[in-house]
């Protein structure tokens, strides 16, 4: 009797809790979908222009070397602090010095023939006066002491020329700074046959560097010099670097039939925490609106037509991104000189949406300045829809509880 009598009562009650979740249902289908809804608020919106750049020294000298030969002791190394005029490499001194020997020993011969060919024409002068020798001959001796003391000049610049390749052979570094890079290890051989080699690079100065980031021709227009520039590198997600744009520079770059400029952006850089090379995001921020009226940008996506709902607008109108008709957008933009329609949230379940239009400003993508319009603070409007009945399903289950074995 009792084991009847506990059937009934689970039985009673299923059926009891199964008409209790239906109804539940019931009042949702005919309240209407819930939506998702945000508030309108006052805040600041900056509008950024967003690029990819590189980080460098804001002086980098590529140090190389003007003669070739064996590199042949090494007094520098990776990251190593230098000043200027400090021996960064020699080169093997055996042929220069070779070169500045030979070049002296002829120098000297040239010397001794032209101290030769003046005396000669001293003699050539006093016979000429005593009328004892012709005029040609007298010719031939002045030429041929000209002729030796060109001679004489000739040596002398090479001799010059093979010592400054002496000193060419030692390597020194042109300013105070850091080594980025070395090239070449000792015993190999440099060639600067047809141009320097690069052997080191040097930084001038880490704790100042410079960001090349290139700014697509439809963006460059709202760069301006003194702009603030907030970026990040992959190395440290979690922080935000700061830099002011420097330099805009009017040398267009073409790839991809895609037209860009190049932005400089001074940083500083005290902590050495960047490194040149680093690949950095970065955002200019081109204007700012501080206290603004400001609507997010997901309530300007949402089109209850285009889920069956109703709500008509009130008077002209464009979608997002300048789209007639509230029609989906290719991007998350707008067209500033068209109004934007949202829609305001109903006030009971049953109630319809209010479509408003404002005036659109100033947009960081995640809210959109309301510049007029009839959009007012404090105002609920629609993101999205909310899944309830998904929700109502899950509360039915856990009404339930488990089942039973």
């Amino acid at each position: 009797m009792k084991v009847k009598t506990r059937i009934v009562v689970g039985v009673i009650v299923v059926v009891a809790t199964t008409a209790v979740a239906w109804a539940l249902l019931g009042k949702r289908e005919k309240a209407g979908p819930g939506f998702l809804t945000a508030t309108v608020d006052r805040g600041a919106v900056i509008q950024n222009v967003t690029t990819t750049g590189t980080l460098t020294a804001v002086t980098t000298v590529k140090v190389g070397s003007q003669v070739s030969g064996i590199i042949a002791t090494l007094h520098a190394d990776f990251n190593d602090r230098v000043h200027r005029g400090q021996v960064l490499a020699t080169l093997d001194p055996t042929p220069f010095e070779a070169a500045v020997n030979q070049t002296k020993a002829q120098l000297e011969r040239a010397r001794v023939a032209a101290q030769d060919a003046k005396a000669k024409l001293r003699r050539q002068q006093a016979l000429y006066e005593a009328k004892l020798v012709s005029e040609d001959q007298l010719d031939s001796a002045l030429a041929m002491q000209n002729q030796a003391l060109a001679q004489v000049a000739e040596l002398e610049a090479a001799l010059e020329r093979n010592q400054a390749n002496l000193t060419y052979s030692i390597i020194r570094s042109p300013i105070d700074g850091v080594v980025v890079s070395r090239d070449y290890d000792v015993g190999q051989t440099v060639a600067a046959s047809f141009q320097a080699p690069t052997l080191f690079t040097i930084a001038e100065d880490l704790t100042r560097m410079q960001l090349t980031c290139d700014v697509d021709e439809a963006d460059i227009g709202q760069v301006k010099v003194d702009q603030p520039v907030r970026f990040s590198v992959d190395t440290f997600p979690e922080r935000e670097f700061a830099g002011t744009v420097a330099q805009i520079r009017l040398s267009p770059k073409t790839a991809n039939n895609v037209v860009t400029y190049p932005v400089i952006v001074e940083v500083d850089n005290g902590d050495l925490a960047l490194l040149p090379g680093m690949t950095a995001e970065v955002r200019v921020q081109v204007a700012r609106a501080e206290h603004a009226l400001r609507v997010p940008a997901s309530a300007l996506r949402f089109r209850p037509e285009l889920l069956g709902l109703s709500g008509q607008p009130r008077g002209p109108v464009g979608g997002l991104g300048g789209h007639p008709g509230g029609g989906v957008a290719s991007r998350e933009s707008y067209d500033p000189r068209r109004n934007t329609r949202v829609f305001l949230a109903p006030e009971t379940p049953a109630g319809q949406l209010e479509p408003v239009t404002f005036t659109p400003g100033l947009t960081d993508g995640q809210f959109v300045e309301v510049k007029g319009g009839e959009l007012a603070e404090g105002a609920k409007v629609v993101i999205g829809l909310a899944t309830a009945q998904a929700q109502d399903a899950g509360g039915l289950l856990n009404m339930m509880g488990p089942r039973r074995r």
